[in-house]
């Protein structure tokens, strides 16, 4: 997946070209030209490809007729060439169409996660799912926001800097010291900022956890943040609706510092566990959007039931981060 994003992102001139041709056309010749690509892009995968991705999404969905698999694969497939779209050739149009582009729902949670934070600000938790940059950008916009994002990979850079160049601030996970990141990102919730965390992002190096019921290890930032600082998670997701039109969805903020003490490393595993249910609710519901299907299978542990007992770890804090 990563090396297919590398071959569009390689050659800046290249893009720049293919953004200007782009913006020549009414958006709905780009989207049934995006749809054009994606069935191209599906026909072509490899048969073990394929297989592979049949095998991750029935051990973590269930089993489902062959042609449910392949339908889903093909939204897959479909919801990945049009988000490149969105990010490489389209993102110049986010101010000016952005209304159009996303219907919101729930953004009050918003306002009743600042008003029980007490003069703090609070946490947005998401997995990645849709177009998660899109939805940075919608509320970078409106608030005081800051992200953590992986942007050493050669080929995902170019995307990060598409959106840093529209305003919306990050921490690169892969230069900026962990504590100084942690350190960062708790002054900007004390001060009333709201921080934005993908927490199904995968590290060796991160704490084990549970997630659909497998041993793995995720990030803990989003848990150790709201207990450590005692402000609320807003649980949030988007998805794709149909072409460049989107879904943006913001839950019941949640109040681990009143479920859990978080004075110990098993308090904190505990409220990382509740946040990663809803990331597990997400997947369900929405299984084409989710991004990490060509590789779930990577970040599962070699381990037995009998490592619950060690989900301890010897790790300070985790940070969660974007991609």
């Amino acid at each position: 997946m990563y090396d297919w994003i590398g071959q569009l992102t390689s050659n800046e001139e290249k893009m720049a070209r293919i953004e200007k041709v782009i913006s020549l056309f009414p958006n709905w010749m780009i989207s049934m030209t995006c749809s054009v690509v994606a069935f191209i892009v599906y026909m072509a995968l490899s048969k073990g490809f394929l297989r592979r991705m049949k095998l991750n999404l029935v051990e973590l969905l269930g089993g489902m007729p062959e042609r449910s698999l392949k339908l889903l694969i093909k939204h897959y497939v479909e919801n990945i060439v049009f988000t490149l779209c969105e990010i490489l050739f389209r993102s110049q149009t986010l101010p000016t169409h952005s209304t159009a582009n996303f219907n919101v729902l729930g953004e009050n949670a918003l306002e009743d996660a600042s008003k029980q934070a007490n003069g703090k600000g609070f946490i947005i938790f998401t997995p990645h799912v849709g177009n998660f940059f899109y939805y940075y950008w919608y509320l970078s916009q409106k608030y005081d926001c800051l992200t953590v994002a992986s942007a050493g990979s050669p080929e995902l850079k170019p995307l990060y800097s598409k959106f840093a160049a529209l305003g919306c601030k990050g921490l690169d996970y892969d230069s900026v010291p962990q504590l100084e990141m942690y350190r960062t990102l708790k002054k900007h919730v004390r001060s009333g900022g709201i921080v934005f965390l993908l927490g199904d992002f995968w590290r060796p190096n991160f704490p084990l956890s549970r997630l659909f019921g497998k041993l793995t290890r995720t990030p803990e930032g989003a848990a150790m943040l709201a207990l450590e600082l005692q402000v609320p998670v807003v649980p949030f997701y988007g998805y794709r609706l149909q072409g460049f039109k989107h879904q943006l969805q913001f839950g019941t903020p949640i109040y681990l510092h009143e479920q859990f003490d978080g004075t110990g490393r098993k308090e904190r595993s505990a409220a990382n566990l509740t946040l990663n249910s809803f990331i597990e609710q997400v997947v369900r519901e929405q299984p084409a959007a989710w991004f990490y299907w060509f590789n779930t299978h990577e970040r599962w542990e070699n381990g037995s039931d009998e490592v619950e007992g060690s989900l301890v770890g010897n790790h300070a804090f985790a940070t969660a981060e974007v991609g």
